[in-house]
């Protein structure tokens, strides 16, 4: 059985790539790592991917100015995975004339469309914010949906679950989409052609009575098998649709909901809102926090300022501002825990997280205020301990990563810990 070769688009420093090593470092090779940040002039990130990924490509312009011919070059050496955690923007499609249909500018899932039109890849693994799924506003759900009739003209089918890391024995309290998304083709999707037509045979008298995708979505899914959840849906949320049309169709005309859990398999999808089983313990803030004696002096907050500025910024707030227009109103903030607790586990981690702001975590230990380490931030991200201390420049040079950077790295990563799980799946779906 071959291993499956990766190339992790938006790469940021690397958290799919952990995740899978995580899961079997034999079996994930990544090859090739894409990485800018368009607005930066340092390319911090991609030095952190310079420095623990020597044996990887590691691509550091604009993955829209990523020749198509790289993309083949990948195929031709064996890329049969793409894996990324893409910016979520306005997904929309508009009519170009002969051109056909191509997306807004500057929108970075239509790259991995085109990644995916060269390397036809067996599987990708996507990560994005959880409003993507009810984006935009005024049409909630086109998006999405947008995005799943995209895979489903490709060739592929798609499977999804908003996850709280927590829910899941992490120590944050992060909610994200996860995509699996594999081509139709495949060993497993036709195996999943099985599942969904009802044509497997039944493991008990139960299964006879059950719709065949909700017999993927809660038991025989990727999604299902690593992160249990409770066997029917909240409030009886239910809903399917047949994307009919071209996409521009889609993206003029949707109208529809999209639950936190769902699958599209031939242009068909169908939706559940699905709660964990909440049997897995979660790691808490306590056990992930740094020894104090190994914590630099630098950390805590002495200055009485900054502590009530801390205050000010935890509590309850009514506050009259003035709109454009003159309009007065009264904007109004709930109160939150004056520091964070140590036996829950940590908040969302935001890219914020190195400054003074009111999500920046708030620790209270042993009397003394103080922040997040960057190990802590690492820690909150099931990151190995001091994984983004060092950078290597294109022009060899090790360096080493600033604290504000390093904070920032890891409010914008993922859970590699989740990412370990569906690793451990994915392996042997493919086997």
């Amino acid at each position: 059985m071959s291993n499956l070769n990766v190339f992790s688009m938006f790469a940021g420093v690397g958290g799919f790539e952990v995740g899978l090593s995580k899961a079997d470092k034999d079996y994930y090779n990544v090859l090739y790592q894409n990485q800018y940040e368009p607005s930066r002039k340092a390319q911090d990130a991609f030095e952190v991917l310079n420095y623990r990924f020597p044996d990887a490509e590691t691509i550091g312009i604009d993955v829209a100015t990523i020749p198509d011919e790289k993309f083949q070059e990948m195929r031709d050496n064996g890329v049969n995975m793409i894996v990324g955690g893409f910016p979520c923007q306005d997904y929309s499609v508009a009519h170009t004339g002969a051109k056909g249909i191509e997306g807004k500018k500057g929108v970075l899932f239509w790259e991995i469309k085109r990644a995916v039109e060269n390397i036809k890849p067996k599987y990708l693994v996507l990560e994005n914010v959880d409003r993507l799924l009810k984006s935009p506003t005024k049409q909630r759900g086109r998006d999405f949906a947008v995005m799943l009739k995209t895979f489903d003209d490709l060739g592929y089918s798609v499977e999804w679950r908003v996850i709280n890391a927590a829910d899941y024995s992490q120590p944050q309290r992060r909610r994200r989409v996860f995509f699996f998304v594999y081509r139709n083709d495949t060993n497993w999707g036709k195996q999943a052609d099985e599942i969904v037509a009802g044509k497997q045979t039944p493991e008990s008298l139960e299964d006879l009575a059950t719709n065949p995708y909700e017999d993927y979505i809660y038991r025989k899914g990727l999604f299902a098998r690593q992160f249990p959840i409770k066997q029917e849906p909240v409030k009886g949320r239910v809903a399917e649709y047949d994307l009919d049309g071209d996409v521009v169709e889609i993206s003029d005309n949707f109208t529809g909901k999209v639950f936190n859990t769902g699958v599209m398999h031939h242009g068909h999808y169908y939706t559940i809102d699905t709660e964990p089983v909440g049997d897995e313990k979660p790691v808490t803030l306590g056990q992930i926090v740094q020894p104090e004696a190994d914590v630099d002096e630098k950390y805590y907050l002495t200055d009485e300022t900054k502590l009530e500025k801390f205050q000010y910024l935890r509590g309850p707030k009514k506050i009259e501002r003035t709109a454009a227009n003159g309009h007065k109103y009264i904007y109004s903030e709930g109160g939150m825990s004056p520091y964070d607790s140590l036996d829950l586990p940590g908040r969302t981690m935001l890219t914020s997280e190195g400054s003074v702001n009111r999500s920046t975590h708030f620790l209270h230990i042993d009397g003394r205020y103080r922040l997040l380490t960057p190990i802590e931030a690492e820690r909150l991200q099931t990151f190995p301990d001091d994984w983004t201390k060092y950078g290597k420049t294109a022009d060899g040079e090790i360096r080493e990563i600033s604290d504000r950077m390093r904070l920032f790295f890891m409010g914008n990563a993922l859970v590699t810990g989740i990412v370990e799980r569906i690793g451990i799946e994915l392996e042997k779906l493919d086997k």
